[in-house]
């Protein structure tokens, strides 16, 4: 029964791709979208699959989730010392919000049960001990997010914290902690307003954010798969996921943040809890961060643009010769340019006409009508 239910996490965790191989091995029909591969697969489990079916599930398992087993070389490359590791209070001060998780016993991402014995302070061997390196993960990448623009920044509650994969189980669990100061209770409490549709929220909120762990450019918000979220023990509330775009694909949620104000402690003397759990992705990892952030409606962005005034007319006119410019190397010249009065997202007459300053057309939208259809 051990073997079954072991066999039957496995399957469980496969893609498409992997549910396709083992169906066509055991020689059943592979066609069809994932929760009907799924379907199938399970079906060939309850039926009694043979040994060879078995030992295939368990090589494809084996493929997409491979156990890295430490060397000596592996160890000695780490350099780990507990000589050197850094104080309790190094750790705490100034950063209680920024802890992830507990490390249980493990050092640099390594379990303990697997790291050189540490000689006592004045043994023979003490001169033997290696240096320490830097984590394997970093607790906080130079990970940055990328800047919404209905949102004003006003602190930042835990920075981007790396999600690692700290073991070889499917699913992974972080826990986080963060306090709100009276300054910010306050700033919450006073921001309680009526929205568009009659919905009383705060303008002023904690919002979650999720990304994958890259720092090469500002990350858009990307969910972990299999995510969930408890806030103080409650569950929270996640985006909805998107219809698939092409048959088997896997479903995305949104890229979006998360508004978790109604479930956060709003007071200044209870810390708050949070708890992520994930399924683990070889070589992928993702980053988790909240803000206290102020929320803008398409109105107030709309008395910013105005307030930075309009584009010189020049730029226009330039960009129009550019257009009228033959080209050299192609037959076609372009003669004239039409431009209609019309916001193409409304259907009505311009009244505000902008366009992104990357934008090479000339064809503008309604500012008003393009700022509410994205805050929609």
């Amino acid at each position: 029964m051990a073997e079954a239910a072991e066999l039957k996490h496995m399957v469980m965790s496969f893609r498409v791709s992997e549910l396709q191989v083992l169906l066509g091995f055991a020689g059943r029909n592979k066609s069809g979208r994932k929760h009907e591969l799924l379907t199938k697969a399970l079906q060939l489990l309850k039926s009694g699959c043979s040994s060879a079916v078995q030992m295939k599930i368990k090589e494809l398992y084996r493929r997409r989730f491979p156990r890295k087993i430490l060397t000596p070389s592996d160890l000695s490359m780490l350099h780990l010392q507990a000589g050197q590791l850094p104080s309790a209070t190094a750790l705490t001060q100034g950063a209680m919000c920024h802890l992830p998780y507990d490390n249980g016993g493990v050092v640099s991402g390594v379990p303990s049960s697997m790291l050189p014995p540490v000689p006592m302070l004045g043994s023979k061997h003490e001169a033997d001990v290696p240096h320490l390196s830097p984590p394997i993960h970093p607790v906080h990448p130079d990970v940055k997010m990328r800047r919404l623009p209905f949102y004003d920044v006003y602190d930042e509650l835990i920075k981007p914290t790396t999600l690692a994969s700290v073991n070889s189980q499917r699913f992974e669990e972080a826990h986080f902690t963060f306090a709100l100061t009276p300054q910010q209770v306050q700033q919450i409490l006073t921001s309680r307003d009526i929205l568009p549709g009659a919905k009383c929220d705060y303008t002023v909120q904690v919002q979650l954010r999720f990304c994958l762990c890259e720092t090469s450019c500002p990350q858009e918000d990307y969910f972990p798969p299999n995510l969930f979220v408890k806030i103080n023990g409650k569950l929270c509330p996640l985006p909805g996921y998107l219809p698939p775009t092409k048959n088997g694909a896997e479903p995305k949620r949104p890229s979006r943040p998360i508004n978790i104000t109604p479930l956060v402690r709003l007071s200044a003397t209870v810390p708050n809890t949070i708890v992520v759990n994930w399924s683990s992705e070889f070589g992928r990892n993702y980053s988790l961060s909240v803000y206290l952030v102020k929320q803008l409606t398409s109105v107030t962005l709309l008395q910013k643009l105005r307030a930075k005034g309009i584009r010189n007319p020049d730029h226009s006119r330039a960009l129009i010769k550019e257009k009228l410019t033959a080209d050299p190397d192609s037959e076609i010249a372009t003669t004239s340019l039409r431009v209609s009065l019309m916001c193409p997202l409304g259907k009505m007459r311009l009244i505000v006409p902008c366009r992104a300053f990357t934008c090479t057309h000339l064809q503008c939208f309604d500012a008003a009508l393009y700022l509410q259809m994205n805050e929609k």
